[in-house]
């Protein structure tokens, strides 16, 4: 998240209106205080502000384009995986759940039926969420279990991330995984950088070292992200 070590101790206390750490069931927490909800938004949908034209009479004639990619408010960014060929009947369901609406990943995940289709896909919702917040658009299995009783994600959520391998890529399946955010990348590097990680290439090169992930996570053999 690009958060300092000492976050806790260093940037909490400098904001009491915002922040507070407690302790709830024996384990420390770190609260919000006060929510706005005019900052929840997406990334998701900050990008789709950017691209989507106004509504037009043509509009409902929009079709799925054979690599999964739907123009619409309610859509996800894809790219499926090399040698994935979807079939006429496979992208007709995709562009309908391409088109179906969801709640907000902001909203709470306890006002909603988890076997609904719509709660489903708010789950591939907030983990994108989720990545698009981290600097380099991943996190390790690990670090994504902190999150599981918090956000109610499924039981099984490796395989909600396998079913949905157009927008996320796992590498190592299991405790030592790494999840990608598909999107994010170009290629095996990231299409955008922060300026921490900016200013984090800059040093390690002017010391003449080799480039250390910020996460203390490198790609192992597959270093390509398609």
């Amino acid at each position: 998240m690009g958060l300092p070590h000492d976050f806790k101790s260093s940037l909490i206390p400098k904001y009491p209106d915002f922040f507070s750490v407690k302790v709830v069931n024996g384990k420390v927490h770190l609260v919000l205080e006060n929510w706005d909800s005019s900052l929840a938004i997406t990334a998701r949908e900050e990008r789709l502000s950017r691209v989507l034209e106004p509504p037009s009479e043509n509009r409902n004639k929009v079709r799925i384009t054979k690599d999964g990619n739907f123009l619409g408010p309610n859509a996800f960014k894809v790219s499926f995986p090399p040698g994935f060929r979807p079939n006429a009947s496979y992208l007709e369901e995709f562009q309908k759940w391409q088109k179906m609406e969801f709640p907000s990943p902001y909203l709470n995940a306890r006002r909603f039926d988890s076997a609904d289709p719509k709660a489903r896909k708010r789950v591939v919702a907030v983990l994108h969420e989720l990545l698009s917040l981290t600097m380099e658009k991943r996190v390790t299995c690990s670090q994504l279990d902190a999150f599981h009783s918090e956000y109610l994600l499924p039981s099984r959520l490796i395989l909600c991330l396998i079913k949905h391998q157009g927008i996320f890529y796992i590498t190592n399946k299991g405790a030592r995984g790494t999840v990608f955010l598909k999107e994010g990348y170009g290629g095996s590097g990231l299409i955008e950088k922060c300026p921490l990680l900016l200013f984090q290439e800059r040093f390690v090169s002017l010391c003449g070292r080799r480039e250390v992930s910020v996460c203390n996570d490198q790609l192992q053999s597959s270093n390509v992200i398609s």
